[in-house]
């Protein structure tokens, strides 16, 4: 299991994660570190603590917004099947479900 230290807010953290998803994990706390600095631009200077809670809803509410997209996609895939659609455009419509999922999966490991 690897070692993994981030920074956010200021403070280091040291992560385990596995082997070979270090980059993943460091991503992971840039994403977090770019929502606590646009709190932070709004002008919210709470504590640590608030400026996690609210990044983490932030956080939430994205991977929310990408699951909706991802179901509505799925169900636009599934119609598409059903009709005389163009093959093509279910093709499309496939690969954009396969990626907003696999959006949704990224934000959703710790």
């Amino acid at each position: 299991m690897a070692q993994v230290t981030v920074k956010i807010n200021g403070y280091s953290y040291t992560v385990g994660c596995e082997d070979g998803q270090e980059g993943h994990l460091l991503s992971m706390a840039a994403q977090v570190e770019q929502r606590i600095d646009s709190i932070k631009a709004l002008g919210s200077s709470s504590g640590e603590q608030r400026l996690l809670v609210l990044a983490a809803l932030l956080m939430a509410d994205e991977l929310h917004d990408t699951r909706t997209e991802a179901d509505s996609l799925r169900a636009m895939l599934a119609k598409a099947g059903r009709g005389k659609g163009d093959g093509e455009q279910a093709r499309k419509i496939s690969k954009l479900a396969a990626r907003a999922e696999q959006i949704a999966n990224g934000l959703d490991q710790p």
